[in-house]
This record gives C-alpha cells, sequence and structure tokens, in this order.
C-alpha cells in the first residue's frame, strides 16, 4: 500500500508541475522518473506476492489428509524408526505412523491372521515371500533395502572362554531367538555351516533343544526377538548371545563383540520390505502408505539407517 500510495503522489505531483508552464519543464521530467520507478516497484511487489501465493497453494497441496498407516517392522529396526517417524512427522503432520516391532516371525503370522497393516519390512527374505506368495502384498512394491551382519556378543567384562562361534559350548549360557526369528535362523546356519549342526534339514526347523544338545548340555534362553536377546546378555543374564551388528552397536556400552559372524557362514542377510493390501484403506490412507513407503527409501532415511550401522542395499 505505501508504494501504492507513492506511485499517486508521483502522479499528482507531475499533473500540479505541468499546469506551472515549461519553466518546470526540468522537475517535471524528474517526477515522470520517479513514476516510472514507482510502477516498476508496484509491478515487482505484485508478481512477488503472485509467487507467494503459489508456492503456498503447493506446499499446502503436499500435505497430506489426516490418516493413520500401520506399519510392521523387525524388532531390530525400532531405533531407527524412531528417528524415521519423528523426522516424516516435520513434513506431514496429519499422517500418524502406528508401528509394531516384533520377530519377522510373529509378524507374518499376524499378517496371516488379518491384522492391519500397511507396510512390512521384515529382517528376512523368507516372511516377505511367503506374504507374496499368498496373495497379501501389493505386486511390485518389493525392496531389499537394507543388508546387516551377525554378531556374537558378551556382557562388558564378563572374562568368557567363548572365542567365536566354534567354541560356543565353553560359554556358561547363551541367549538365543528361536528359529522363526531371522536372527536365531542366522545363528542355526552358520553353526551348520561350521558342522556342528546337523545341515540336511531347514534351520528354522532346528530346535533350541537340538542346538544345546550339539553344543555339548549348554544352558539356552530361547527369546522370541532379536532386542530380547539383547538385553538378556546386556543385563548379565546370559553369557554370550547372537545379535545383529545393527543391535549390538546401540548397546555397545553395555556388550562387547566377541565375533563377527562371516556371510559365508550366515548367507546374506537382507532386509526388505513390501506393501500389504488394506482391504479396509480408506483413499487416504492408501495415499499415506503409499507415501511413506516411498519416503523409507529417501537419501534423508538412508542416512539414519546407516547412522544406526544398517547397510544400504540400493
Amino acid at each position: 500500500m505505501k508504494k501504492l500510495l507513492a506511485l499517486l503522489l508521483a502522479c499528482c505531483m507531475v499533473m500540479g508541475l505541468t499546469a506551472c508552464g515549461s519553466s518546470t519543464q526540468s522537475a517535471v521530467e524528474n517526477a515522470a522518473s520517479a513514476v516510472e520507478e514507482a510502477a516498476e516497484t508496484v509491478q515487482e511487489t505484485a508478481e512477488e506476492a503472485v509467487e507467494a501465493v503459489d508456492e503456498t497453494v503447493a506446499g499446502d497441496a503436499d500435505v497430506l489428509d489426516a490418516a493413520e498407516i500401520n506399519v510392521f517392522i523387525a524388532a531390530s529396526l525400532g531405533n531407527a524408526f524412531e528417528d524415521i517417524v519423528a523426522l516424516y512427522a516435520e513434513s506431514q503432520p496429519n499422517v500418524t505412523v502406528t508401528l509394531n516391532a516384533d520377530s519377522s516371525g510373529k509378524l507374518l503370522e499376524q499378517i496371516e491372521n488379518g491384522f492391519t497393516c500397511d507396510i512390512f519390512f521384515s529382517a528376512a527374505v523368507k516372511q516377505i515371500k511367503t506374504v507374496e506368495e499368498d496373495g497379501f502384498s501389493i505386486e511390485g512394491t518389493r525392496v531389499d533395502l537394507l543388508k546387516n551382519t551377525l554378531d556374537l556378543i558378551t556382557y562388558k567384562d564378563s572374562g568368557t572362554k567363548v572365542t567365536g562361534m566354534e567354541n560356543l559350548g565353553d560359554a556358561s549360557s547363551m541367549a538365543l531367538a528361536d528359529g522363526s526369528v531371522p536372527a536365531g535362523k542366522y545363528t542355526r546356519a552358520a553353526l551348520q555351516a561350521l558342522g556342528i549342526l546337523d545341515d540336511s534339514v531347514e534351520p528354522a526347523d532346528i530346535t533350541t533343544e537340538q542346538v544345546s544338545e550339539a553344543l555339548g548340555g549348554l544352558e539356552i534362553n530361547e527369546t522370541s526377538n532379536v532386542s530380547k536377546t539383547l538385553e538378556a546378555v546386556a543385563e548379565g543374564s546370559n553369557e554370550v548371545g547372537t545379535v545383529y551388528h545393527s543391535d549390538a552397536y546401540s548397546r555397545i556400552n553395555d556388550i562387547e563383540i566377541i565375533e563377527s559372524v562371516s556371510t559365508d557362514l550366515t548367507g546374506e542377510i537382507l532386509y526388505p520390505m513390501v506393501r500389504i493390501q488394506n482391504a479396509e484403506a480408506t483413499d487416504a490412507v492408501t495415499a499415506a502408505a503409499d507415501d511413506f513407503y516411498a519416503f523409507l527409501q529417501t537419501p534423508e532415511v538412508m542416512a539414519i539407517f546407516e547412522d544406526y550401522m544398517f547397510i544400504s542395499n540400493k
């Protein structure tokens, strides 16, 4: 408004000066120049205002409608996802991301039993293949996003005699996830590769009792997910245990890594994710799930995963 007022005043000045005759020609020319400059300023201001409105409208268009999505994640992803969900909320405040963190095997069971799920992020390929084969996933949405490795750990200053997977039997006790949990399956696969367990059966089918027997009667605390294995060792309830490297890193002040188990023994440890069909999803929920699924693959999120010691597989 001030600039527009200046333009009007300049116009009045020109008309007044023109009425005074030719003696004021120079003043008129100066006033005309001022009018021209003021007009240009007003034009620029108007253009800036239009751009500002356009940007505001565009920004509002990118904010999704209110929706709640259910994301099932392997327990080992829990810490990273706390940061990821907080970052997502900065750009999508209307979307509520509800996390369900547990063993990949238990999450698969829940999906099969009809639990509401929009995205499934597993710590192993097997569970993702099952949801694909059984028609629970949206075709073509599987992404093998991350990799990890398996660590054999003990608590700080434990004085354990165990130096690696080869002499696990020297421990007084071990925390070990059951065979349906990927970390438990990878541990069994490593023991098979070392000739300690029978390699004629699927690793997941080997019971905890069979593992104990093969290790000379070692006392084993069977856990339902890798987070519970980590806690059992970190608090000293069990002498050793096997967890992912990302988990070990999260409690590095409380545990010691005895051995980083080679993928030659465990096989490649992939973390795939897939969009799950949700028959009850509204358009807003579907849009939010698609958006969060894409967000998980952005460089900003991959950097968070790497901060938590996951390995990018992109």
